[in-house]
């Protein structure tokens, strides 16, 4: 060869690996990465769903605090990632386990389905409940499964849901075996043949757990604690805060919570026992009232009753317990959508409460608060389906059948649900007329049973037949104004429009409204209304477009009504008392006369003229967050968080401002803390009610 010949490398540069040829590793390494983003591309998919589909929430919030949502959504979403994507890193330990691909699709298809149906099912679920999925979930399913299934079917478009949900499920499907096909495992890398040294895959093993890890604890801080749902609480909108979560974190939350030990989720106080009995004490005795077995029984008492305030020509007592009457929308308490024409008249007849909150915010919560006099207490929201729910309260059934007192309960449904008859029954009522007990209704609902102008039709029949030698108490509970709506297909009444979402729950409102006004025009024309007490009260409200307070006060404010000869003229027509449903009992018992009671509340119409009236409140299903209302204060304590106060004001404007280091705060602290300790205590040992159970 000529010495200026030009010289040539018989061994070619080895050409780039194209898609087909990388590495096994490589390849498994990108498809566990691009799935990851499908994932978390879903997940934030959804939270835009969320709010796009409950829009009317968002209130005043700005869009710098929606996005500030956003971010805080992501870190969730990378911690749900890091937990759905486990398999894929642990697979990283073989080339067998990586070249697994079709189980892993089928892992990663399920699984992603599984997120997708219940980000579909929170659209709803969040409009009813203004939550994330959580224990009330699982607390539907335990119920009777044809009248869940019954309620879902009627009350929300399922046939589209499903079909929509299998359409995206499908996508899924394709964009995983997409990723697939561009990151295969070539026919010569599969086990046999030569691949990536055991030391790499060890590498990429150990760096893929601890992003896992660190995605899953949502944290790189050593020492702080892994992410948690208060981590998401970073704005003044409850709504953006709502929307930073995770909707299957929060069910997954829920679940464990579930599954555990029903003792991790009582609430452990931190106040010596006789200091909060001693506090609880100071909460709950008026001057009226004296202590009675002090040493077994936290509370109870001998009430003595003013004499000025007995009602001397009452002795017949009807409770009016409404289904999801809330506050915010009647008209006597400043709403001016007139949507309550028939309860706002009836206001003007007797003492009205404008300052009234539910206990929770589930019936079966509304129904043991009002009529057993108990509160809601973290790990006993479901209290009537509970053992200790078999303890005897002080509740009208107890207080009043001993004095010879008849008794009638009238509802819509069916009593087997939230054990009602059961509860009842071991309280003491013995007459019960139900879904199965009306005869040609003028609409019965398939998944809850009859319309409320059935239920009160009903109600003032049975009520003006009970002989008139013998005092009664009843309790009349509605149910149309729960999805599925049980509404007449030929309304009495107009719809409401120009509310968006909340149209049909206001026109059953209004409908709901309409009965009641039908039951007391039927009531007057009765002997027994002129010597009866009818306490009108809702179950719980329900949230509105704009939340009150991070604990969403709308779905708590609930109206308080008394009606009764002479009892306008002796306490005017409205009071601004705060006041929850624990305190019916105690005001009932305070127009009849001496009573020996432990009831968890106060007789409202009792109390020096300058208590501003307390409540305890504490939302429904597996959230542990409890809070005390004083006045025009609010503190909120969520679990495992600082402790944080409000002002806030209801009505026609209502509203709400955070405060800062407010001067009453470690005393607000002090009172909620120990009478959630005492009542708990009390409620595990049996000494809550009405006799001690030793």
């Amino acid at each position: 060869m000529p010495l200026n010949a030009p010289q040539t490398n018989d061994t070619a540069a080895p050409a780039p690996l194209s898609p087909q040829r990388r590495s096994p590793l490589h390849s498994h390494l990108r498809f566990t990465l691009q799935s990851g983003l499908v994932l978390l591309l879903l997940f934030t998919l959804l939270r835009v769903a969320l709010l796009i589909y409950n829009r009317e929430q968002i209130g005043h919030a700005s869009l710098p605090t929606v996005m500030e949502a956003f971010l805080n959504g992501l870190r969730f979403d990378l911690r749900l990632v890091a937990y759905l994507l486990l398999p894929l890193v642990l697979a990283t330990v073989s080339l067998r386990s990586m070249a697994a691909r079709r189980p892993l699709r089928w892992w990663l298809t399920a699984s992603a389905s599984l997120c997708l149906l219940l980000g579909v099912m929170e659209l709803d679920f969040y409009r009813e409940f203004h939550q994330r999925l959580n224990g009330l979930v699982f607390q539907y399913m335990a119920e009777d499964p044809k009248t869940v299934l019954s309620m879902i079917w009627y009350g929300f478009p399922v046939a589209r849901y499903l079909l929509g949900w299998a359409l995206l499920s499908w996508l899924l499907a394709q964009a995983f075996a997409a990723l697939d096909y561009l990151n295969p495992i070539a026919a010569a890398d599969k086990p046999g043949h030569n691949s990536a040294p055991a030391i790499r895959r060890a590498a990429a093993l150990l760096l893929c757990l601890f992003a896992t890890v660190v995605a899953a604890r949502g944290t790189l801080r050593q020492g702080s604690p892994p992410l948690r749902w208060g981590d998401a609480y970073t704005t003044d909108s409850m709504f953006a805060n709502q929307l930073g979560l995770n909707g299957t974190l929060t069910l997954i939350a829920a679940a464990q919570s579930r599954m555990s030990e029903q003792r991790d989720k009582i609430f452990h106080g931190s106040l010596p026992p006789d200091e909060a009995k001693d506090i609880t004490r100071g909460l709950l005795l008026t001057p009226a009232d004296t202590l009675v077995d002090a040493g077994t029984a936290p509370v109870r008492r001998d009430d003595h009753p003013p004499a000025d305030t007995a009602l001397p020509e009452v002795r017949n007592v009807v409770v009016i317990l409404m289904e999801s009457f809330a506050g915010h929308y009647v008209g006597a308490l400043g709403s001016r959508d007139a949507i309550t024409p028939a309860f706002d008249a009836l206001a003007k007849e007797g003492l009205l409460f404008t300052r009234f909150f539910s206990n929770g915010t589930h019936t079966h919560q509304g129904m043991f608060a009002t009529m057993a006099c108990f509160p809601n207490l973290p790990g006993f929201e479901y209290l009537m389906q509970t053992p200790e729910g078999g303890h005897k309260f002080s509740g009208l059934p107890q207080l009043l059948s001993p004095r010879g007192y008849r008794d009638l309960y009238v509802y819509n449904g069916d009593f087997a649900w939230d054990n009602q008859s059961g509860f009842f029954s071991n309280q003491g009522m013995t007459t019960f007329i139900g879904r199965a007990d009306y005869d040609n209704p003028v609409f019965s609902d398939p998944t809850w049973g009859v319309s409320d102008q059935d239920m009160f039709d009903r109600a003032a029949q049975e009520l003006a037949r009970l002989p008139a030698d013998k005092p009664f108490y009843a309790l009349l509970q509605t149910l149309s104004n729960h999805t599925p709506y049980a509404l007449p297909k030929e309304l009495p009444v107009e719809k409401v429009s120009g509310h968006g979402s909340l149209d049909e729950h206001l026109t059953a409102m209004r409908y709901a409204d309409w009965a009641l006004g039908r039951f007391f025009e039927q009531a007057r024309r009765s002997p027994y209304y002129k010597h009866t007490l009818f306490v009108v009260v809702g179950d719980h409200g329900f949230g509105s477009p704009e939340q009150l307070t991070e604990m969403d006060l709308h779905r708590f404010n609930v109206p308080l009504l008394l009606i009764a000869p002479g009892l306008q003229e002796r306490f005017g027509s409205t009071r601004d008392t705060v006041g929850t449903q624990v305190d019916i009992v105690p005001t009932i018992a305070g127009r009849l006369g001496d009573t020996r009671h432990q009831c968890w509340g106060r007789d409202l119409l009792a109390l020096p003229a300058d208590d501003p009236g307390f409540g305890i409140i504490k939302p429904s299903g597996s959230d542990q967050t409890v809070a005390i209302v004083r006045g025009d204060h609010i503190l909120v304590q969520p679990k495992g968080l600082p402790v944080r106060e409000y002002a806030y004001r209801l009505g026609a404007n209502p509203a709400s401002q955070r405060l800062e280091g407010a001067a009453d705060e470690a005393e607000l602290k002090r009172q909620l803390d120990a009478y959630i300790q005492t009542a708990t205590a009390a409620l595990l040992e049996n000494t809550a009610g009405v006799a001690d159970a030793r």
